[in-house]
């Protein structure tokens, strides 16, 4: 079944000609947009391929950058839909179609062409060029909606008829009408159907859910837009929106029943098999595919997609959100590949990624260029879970045989709530192994056990913050005079995985005990081990976390660790079960946190490095900060670092993190080891004897053999007993983020590295962007858009580099609009009080000048303009309305002549605010008020004038 296509129509051709004809169509090839969508927090992920240009759809484009002068437009969409509102990864595997990944073929028009190109194009295509029997295509329009006032779509109805097509293939649909959402751009839609079988009349099949006859282009006619009040209001501009499914039209084209059929999904099945030696995939469903083996290949050939462009995207699997979603998947596939496929985990879908890069990295670019960071984040994710999934599922078999000797058709909820706080097993990936034994689970428990864990979770907290525990000197005495707990061996701190290790003490409250059974339910308190995995505070170097477990029975959240005169203290909460002396634990630290840390403390040798390199041998550390998310680094220097030293420190780091050089680290003779070329050392540190030396490049045994070789004083050498990265190509990546002075004569660095490096340069390219779109706009737009960059600008954890570029930028950009504001202030100013000079030139006999003025409620001018009025002793009242603003400025000078006959300024101004609205006050010459009422300011001139009128009258 997965032997690959040699028909016509290969997968790669099917797009080829798709581009090929809307190019012919002059219409503009735009690449997809990511399939993390950065800038629209309400989408988990990227889900049809009109997203990117909702700004056209709504009118909100720019209309002189390059997306609002698009006109035609066409591309293949990457689309995730997992989590959130569309989530299909719970469908994946078990039927033909569904897929968490799939591309969109889509062609679009903005304001162009309408209902009649769009369906000509569509017909012409799918026909013509692809060459598919037009008397197995079906059509669908809009039925109408009487009852909102929604006509039915017979135009679109009539062009399908004039393309030739039967009568009867032309069906109409009361769904057919697509919304962005509650309000805005809307329209009616028209659906192309095909039907695989043929031979008949399969019109009451359409829009029926059968297989065999699918949906494969939808054409979007965007002509209304829906208010507030849910009417229906034709668009100036009317837009065009198609998607049509690449999987389905190559399985249509391929003539299979299967998306899994096709080339698509070959290779990766060809792949899978090398790399698990499984039987081969014979596209079996349901109840024939009787070992699983079918559905495993699809939804791991499915899965490598998803991450494998969601990764390039700059998805990251976390606990959050689209990250979480993302970690779901991985370890969805992860289990068919070890309990479906029989092969080890901990490399396997890094192993099959290239064969996505191979098939479409030529039309995506961006999946050959992130491969390496790719694998990177697949390797760490994978075997995180590696390591809990045997573990949790022996678990989940006791669990499973327990449910089933009592005669229960469902798992306890705060059993399943266990194996995903522990092991890490996503609930869906748990009902699905449930599943699998007909077994439910009781969601309430679930939902309980979850609720009192997120309760415990923010009083542990709490108590981290104000009750860490602690070894004092009397506790350490007492620890030295007794045999039974000995100091802990930590050196497998430096070692991958999990260790088995036994508990030696239990500290709570000032007092070692023999078992935790007397602690009170999440209370902090201390664990020894005889030997562990953790690694403790130390060298700046932030402490790991974790778990220490006993299967089945016991689940202990290490929140911090500690290191006292050799002896680990591992401090957190009991999750559930007891510890005792003697019990055999399994030491299990976060690796996903260790991840990061190692990267940022490697990376913190090569900044020592690189400082001295470019600033001098004066440069000396005065401490240190190695955490998950960032490295800071405190030392000796005068001066700020200039921008082109900051560009070259920096620049030489990132040289040796490409350089991908080995990190040697080994325990030697502290005297031997001082004498060390190059060697950086913290001053006034008392270090152990022997010290642990890391070396960049060369190997620890290499140095000590030829210690005086001045040669190790062109790579970092230190004594540091931190964890680091194997090599320093596994850094990824390094920003510095800052530069400040802390104290006279210290300067500060903080910097940036991996995931972190990478979504520091995504923003920081965002706000170029945004610079870059401003400086096309005008007036008050462009002076509100840059007020809030420069803030938005000055809070950006960004290179320290690219920040002092944009501010400059920034401020170059400011000071032409300062400029041109004030030149056309002036000249607005000097128009407006011309304007009441030459009325009172014209007409010297008048008391008075009304005006509403067009200078945008600019206060300072209507003031200006008063002025004028009170120079010439004449009544003044002007108007101005800020539209942008909702308000209305206005002003007025009441002359000497007009007080006389009972005029008051305050009075008058009054009697204008009962119109505008909003408040006015002044003296009795004069007053100046603002209102709310922008619709009302003519009412509220006519007031004025009657008011004024009402005096001479």
């Amino acid at each position: 079944m997965s032997s690959s296509y040699d028909g016509p129509w290969t997968a790669r051709k099917v797009r080829e000609e798709f581009f090929n004809y809307f190019r012919s169509k002059n219409h503009t090839f735009v690449p997809s947009s990511s399939t993390v969508p950065y800038d629209d927090p309400t989408l988990l992920f990227a889900n049809a391929g009109m997203n990117q240009y909702k700004s056209i759809f709504l009118g909100t484009v720019d209309p002189n950058s390059e997306r609002g002068k698009l006109k035609r437009a066409f591309n293949s969409q990457k689309c995730i839909r997992a989590g959130g509102k569309h989530n299909d990864l719970e469908d994946v595997g078990k039927d033909s179609y569904h897929h968490t990944f799939f591309e969109m073929l889509g062609n679009w028009s903005f304001g162009d062409y309408f209902k009649k190109e769009a369906i000509e194009f569509s017909w012409d295509l799918l026909t013509n060029v692809y060459g598919l029997p037009k008397d197995r295509l079906y059509v669908t329009y809009y039925a109408g909606d009487p009852q909102n006032g929604i006509p039915t779509d017979e135009e679109a109805k009539q062009h399908w008829l004039s393309q030739g097509i039967s009568p009867d293939h032309v069906i109409a649909s009361k769904g057919n009408f697509w919304e962005m959402g509650a309000t805005g751009p809307c329209g009616p839609c028209s659906e192309i159907h095909f039907d695989r079988i043929g031979g008949r009349n399969a019109a009451h099949l359409v829009d029926g859910d059968d297989p065999n006859v699918l949906e494969i282009w939808n054409n979007v006619f965007i002509q209304f837009n829906r208010d507030d009040d849910g009417s229906l209001k034709p668009l100036p501009n009317k837009h065009v929106d198609t998607g049509m499914g690449f999987e389905r039209l190559v399985s249509v084209l391929q003539n299979k029943l299967s998306n899994y059929d096709t080339d698509v999904f070959s290779p990766i099945f060809t792949r899978i098999q090398e790399l698990t030696k499984a039987r081969p995939y014979s596209g079996k469903f349901g109840n024939d595919d009787v070992d699983g083996i079918d559905t495993a290949y699809r939804v791991v050939a499915d899965h490598v997609r998803t991450l494998s462009f969601a990764l390039s995207d700059g998805g990251v699997p976390n606990n959050v959100g689209r990250g979480y979603v993302l970690r779901r998947i991985l370890r969805r596939g992860s289990r068919y590949v070890r309990k479906k496929l029989g092969a080890p985990i901990g490399s396997f879908f890094s192993s099959l990624m290239p064969v996505v890069v191979e098939t479409m990295g030529d039309v995506f670019p961006e999946l050959t260029k992130k491969q390496g960071d790719i694998k990177e984040i697949l390797d760490e994710e994978e075997e995180s879970f590696s390591r809990t999934l045997d573990r949790g599922e022996k678990l989940f078999d006791q669990y499973a045989t327990r449910t089933k000797d009592q005669g229960a058709k469902e798992l306890n909820g705060a059993d399943i709530w266990r194996l995903y706080d522990t092991y890490g097993f996503p609930v869906d990936l748990t009902r699905l192994m449930a599943e699998e034994l007909g077994l439910g689970i009781n969601e309430k428990e679930f939902e309980d056990a979850q609720e009192h864990s997120k309760l415990a979770s923010k009083g542990s907290f709490k108590k981290d913050k104000t009750d860490l525990v602690k070894l004092d000197v009397h506790d350490l005495a007492a620890l030295e005079k007794n045999d039974a707990i000995p100091k802990t061996d930590d050196s497998y701190k430096f070692q991958l995985g999990n260790i088995t290790a036994t508990v030696k003490g239990i500290y709570y409250r000032k007092e070692f005990i023999s078992s935790s059974s007397g602690v009170p339910a999440d209370a902090n308190f201390g664990v020894l081990l005889d030997r562990t995995s953790f690694y403790a505070e130390a060298g700046g170097q932030e402490y790991d976390t974790g778990n220490i477990v006993i299967d089945g029975t016991t689940d202990f959240e290490v929140s911090n660790v500690q290191a006292y005169n050799g002896y680990v203290l591992h401090t957190g909460s009991l999750k559930y079960g007891q510890l005792s002396i003697g019990d055999e634990v399994i030491s299990s630290y976060d690796e996903l946190r260790r991840w990061p840390l190692r990267s940022n403390h490697t990376a913190t040798h090569i900044l020592n490095f690189c400082l001295r390199e470019v600033l001098g041998d004066h440069i000396d550390q005065r401490g240190s900060l190695v955490a998950p998310t960032k490295l800071r680094f405190d030392f000796s220097h005068k001066a700020q670092i200039s921008l082109p030293e900051l560009a070259k420190i920096e620049s030489m780091s990132i040289d040796w993190i490409k350089k991908n050089v080995k990190v040697y680290a080994k325990d030697l003779d502290l005297t031997t080891a001082h004498n060390i070329p190059g060697l950086r050392a913290v001053f006034g540190e008392a270090y152990p004897d022997p010290v642990r030396v890391v070396v960049l490049g060369y190997d620890v045994d290499e140095v000590a053999k030829d210690i005086d070789n001045p040669k190790w004083r062109s790579t970092s050498v230190e004594f540091c007993g931190g964890t680091h990265v194997v090599k320093t190509g596994d850094i990824k990546n390094f920003v510095i983020t800052e530069e400040s002075g802390i104290a006279k004569g210290i300067r500060r660095i903080v910097a940036v590295t991996g995931q972190e490096a990478h979504e520091a340069s995504r923003v920081a390219n965002s706000l170029k962007v945004r610079l870059e779109q401003l400086e096309l706009t005008e007036g008050r737009e462009k002076d509100t858009g840059l007020k809030a960059l420069s803030v938005e600008l000055g809070q950006a954890d960004i290179s320290v580099l690219l920040k002092a570029e944009l501010k400059d930028r920034l401020a170059t950009v400011r000071k032409a609009l300062d400029k041109q504001i004030k030149e056309k202030e002036n000249a607005i100013n000097k128009a407006a009080v011309n304007a009441l000079v030459t009325f009172f030139e014209e007409k010297p006999d008048s008391e008075v000048y009304f005006a509403i003025l067009e200078v945008d409620g600019n206060a300072k001018i209507l003031q200006n303009v008063v002025m004028q009025g009170k120079k010439l002793g004449k009544t003044v009242y002007v108007f101005s309305v800020d539209a942008e603003g909702g308000k209305v400025a206005h002003a007025n000078y009441v002359s000497e002549s007009a007080r006389s006959r009972g005029l008051d300024a305050r009075t008058w101004a009054s009697k204008v605010s009962e119109i505008l609205g909003g408040k006015a006050g002044g003296k009795e010459d004069g007053a100046q008020g603002v209102g709310v009422n922008v619709a009302q300011v003519e009412e509220a001139l006519k007031v004025a004038r009657e008011t004024f009128s009402s005096k001479y009258n």
